[in-house]
């Protein structure tokens, strides 16, 4: 069960930390900065670059937390944070990925919270700390955790698309 989690963590930590080295980088595909910080705002956010640090910084530590098997509830909490604001820039293309859609992301706040339930397993540095095992229903608080901070985030600073301007004539 343990090399089953391990490869869990190391899976889905490095993809979700690339994919923040993508927003903050040339590193991995990325298109720097300036193509991270382009993407929140055709995405309808505002903040700009420090909009796209702070997604791109969430994305890195909540992998690299998760890989690592480090603060495994928290690094959940994070990765799950993240995807849902993810998740919710993608929910009008339906739930199928080859129409843009938000089956990755939901695909990724689901293993984060099963790695909350489960636990990072013993080759993780949570159990060389002396840190797990955690209990079962940690699950719940990251998982809720994770979801009403994406959801906040998106409420914040999502801009809310002007009316035309022949609007109710």
């Amino acid at each position: 069960m343990d090399t089953g989690i391990l490869i869990l963590r190391l899976l889905v930590g490095l993809l979700v930390a690339g994919h923040g080295v993508q927003k903050v980088s040339s590193h991995l595909g990325g298109k720097g900065l300036e193509g991270g910080t382009e993407e929140f705002r055709a995405d309808g956010f505002r903040g700009g670059a420090l909009t796209a640090l702070a997604a791109g910084g969430g994305q890195i530590g909540s992998g690299l937390l998760l890989a690592a098997g480090l603060l495994t509830p928290l690094a959940a909490t994070g990765a799950i944070g993240v995807m849902t604001v993810a998740l919710t820039v993608k929910w009008r293309h339906g739930l199928w990925v080859q129409n843009d859609g938000y089956e990755y992301p939901l695909v990724l706040i689901g293993t984060a919270a099963a790695l909350a339930a489960t636990g990072p397993g013993a080759w993780s540095l949570d159990a060389a700390l002396g840190l797990s095992p955690y209990p079962s229903w940690w699950a719940g608080p990251a998982l809720a955790a994770g979801l009403g901070s994406g959801l906040l985030a998106r409420l914040v600073l999502h801009r809310t698309p002007a009316a035309p301007a022949n609007a109710g004539r």
